[in-house]
């Protein structure tokens, strides 16, 4: 088959799919963000317990693959009474993952604001929490666009693990093992998926870029 003929015959689906791709990308990476940001101000806890809580969570999702993620949601969930659909399972995998790397990024920018701006905020009578949503959160956020950028193409690609269950309709990965099982394509839907993964990483890459030189803070 040519990439005319698997457009022709499968170009539907392709949209489909890229479209359920955007989609968990979008909804992973903003539940992601959001967790990622809470596991970080545990970290960064005065409160010795909170920060061995946030360290714990980093070390043990940063460090189990995706796949293993998603057999143990899909697998071992059910037998604690917890059954939960195969796009969900998919969804707390990406988001387990995500929101661990996220919090390594928000420490790298937190790293950078300097010692003396918290000292500052503590001589003028800010307690943690103000601290934290008025002096490190905002620059945090500001220094960690480019990791963030990279984090939101991981997330996209990391989708990819929804072509290990059934869904309906399948994320562009997934569609590829479908296509094959029913087309002699060949090399051609997976050179298609590519593409289509690597079209949405440019152009987050050059959004990304454009933030950050927005926002950069200058030091």
């Amino acid at each position: 088959m040519s990439i005319a003929e698997v457009l022709e015959q499968y170009g539907d689906k392709y949209l489909a799919a890229i479209l359920t791709t955007w989609q968990m990308t979008a909804i992973g990476f903003s539940v992601a963000f959001v967790l990622a940001i809470l596991i970080t101000i545990l970290r960064v806890s005065p409160i010795k317990p909170l920060r061995l809580v946030g360290d714990l969570y980093v070390q043990i999702f940063r460090n189990i693959p995706g796949v293993s993620l998603l057999i143990i949601c899909v697998y071992a969930l059910p037998n604690l009474g917890l059954l939960l659909e195969y796009k969900t399972c998919v969804m707390v995998a990406v988001i387990l993952l995500a929101s661990a790397f996220g919090s390594e990024n928000f420490m790298s920018g937190i790293n950078t604001i300097g010692v003396g701006q918290i000292e500052a905020a503590r001589s003028i009578g800010l307690n943690f929490g103000q601290i934290i949503r008025l002096v490190v959160v905002p620059q945090a956020l500001r220094s960690a666009v480019l990791p963030m950028t990279n984090l939101l193409i991981a997330t996209m690609l990391t989708t990819a693990i929804g072509s290990q269950v059934p869904l309906n309709p399948q994320e562009l990965t997934g569609l590829v093992s479908y296509i094959n099982t029913r087309s002699v394509a060949g090399i051609l839907p997976f050179f298609i998926s590519a593409f289509c993964y690597a079209g949405t990483a440019v152009v987050l890459g050059f959004i990304g870029n454009a933030i950050d030189k927005k926002v950069r803070i200058l030091r």
